[in-house]
């Protein structure tokens, strides 16, 4: 019987279970990459399961057992990035992010020519029809290049170009289910059109380094824009007067929101703002980490711009501005439960079952429920990272 055949049981957990509820002292148990049983040690199900000779059993000594981390906006880590459109470079990312929680995750494109762009986008489709061995990549997010060169951030404005449907038409007949999600500025000319394509190819138009007025944010989301990429940055902010792009994205409930939990690019109360007024569905947990995470700090190339990283933070070398994060999925969970204050349960749905209903995947991904790909964690009672399991696979 190979590993895989083999169940595992993890037993003595805090359980978040697909309700958000936790069970105490539960267990949970795994066979040919699927969840087949949830529950309480006591159960009837339960005591045969563990009571199997030829189980792998793992204590979770108390500590919380949660699903996988789901990150739909990553540009690389451990010195790679996705523009570079190798197979190394995206080995790279995916063991570096599976390492600290990541199961499962988009492949963030930047702002660039077209030619490279098309690169990553073909890498990304190769690379994920291969078998997984660390996160899985779940398809594609392309950050730009239809964005306002007034907010071009951490993006290189030499590449900004007005909506292309043509270009997007091309990409999405060779490389079909692939992309995900696409970022741009709503106000721009051609967006509406673009944004009403996208959704009606169930490819989620999102709005991100834009100078949209509340007023252009409804128009979009009447032609199906229902996503913002971190929230806050890059984005015309909220005055009572004209609630711009913020305002929007607070208030408008056809509207899905990331948020990168650092502690630099948004304070703690505007996450717990931002918590409190959007649904509890549509709050999702990013990094949007460049190539430097996981790297000392010192000069670096980012979207093809110099960016130092001091303090673990990545700023612009011209500017100064945020470039993207150092961060990973487990440390920005932590910062949600520990800084922010909120409960566990609610930041795995932020982190995980959040994302997987926003790309279609919750019936496979996302929560921990019986038939369930068995991608989940193992954090210790004060939330360090212990195991990660990738369709029930163990990550070293």
């Amino acid at each position: 019987m190979s590993s895989e055949e083999r169940v595992t049981v993890i037993r003595n957990g805090r359980i978040v279970t697909e309700n958000n509820s936790v069970i105490e002292g539960g267990t949970i148990v795994w066979q040919n990459q699927r969840i087949v049983y949830i529950g309480e040690d006591g159960g009837e199900r339960g005591l045969k399961i563990v009571n199997d000779t030829s189980a792998i059993m793992i204590d979770a000594d108390g500590g919380w057992v949660l699903p996988g981390f789901i990150d739909v906006h990553v540009h690389g880590g451990a010195g790679y990035d996705f523009m570079e459109a190798t197979t190394e470079a995206y080995d790279a990312i995916t063991r570096f992010h599976a390492r600290h929680g990541t199961t499962g995750m988009l492949a963030t494109t930047v702002t660039a020519p077209r030619d490279a762009l098309t690169s990553a986008i073909h890498t990304a489709s190769v690379y994920r029809s291969n078998e997984t061995r660390y996160a899985e990549l779940l398809g594609v997010h392309l950050e730009g290049p239809f964005i306002s060169p007034q907010w071009s951030g951490a993006q290189n404005p030499e590449y900004i170009v007005a909506p292309q449907l043509e270009w997007i038409e091309h990409w999405v007949s060779m490389y079909p289910a692939l992309i995900r999600i696409l970022t741009l500025a709503p106000e721009l000319d051609g967006a509406s059109a673009l944004i009403a394509w996208l959704n009606d190819r169930g490819i989620i138009p999102a709005c991100g380094h834009t100078d949209a007025s509340y007023d252009c944010m409804n128009e979009a989301a009447k032609h199906g824009l229902r996503h913002a990429v971190h929230s806050f940055n890059a984005m015309r902010g909220m005055h009572h007067r004209e609630p711009g792009t913020v305002g929007a994205i607070l208030t408008d409930d056809r509207i899905s929101a990331e948020i990168i939990a650092d502690g630099h690019h948004v304070h703690p109360a505007g996450i717990r703002m931002l918590t409190a007024l959007k649904r509890s569905d549509q709050v999702i947990l990013i990094t949007d980490a460049i190539s430097a995470a996981g790297l000392e700090d010192g000069s670096y190339r980012s979207a093809g711009l110099d960016v130092i990283i001091k303090d673990s933070v990545s700023r612009t070398k011209e500017g100064g501005q945020l470039a993207g994060s150092m961060l990973t999925m487990i440390k920005a969970f932590q910062f949600m439960a520990r800084e922010v204050g909120l409960k566990v349960e609610q930041v795995s749905r932020f982190a995980s079952g959040n994302p997987a209903l926003l790309l279609g995947l919750d019936q496979e991904r996302g929560s921990l429920a019986k038939g369930k790909l068995a991608d989940l964690l193992i954090l210790s009672a004060d939330l360090e990272l212990q195991h990660v399991f990738v369709r029930g696979r163990p990550v070293h």
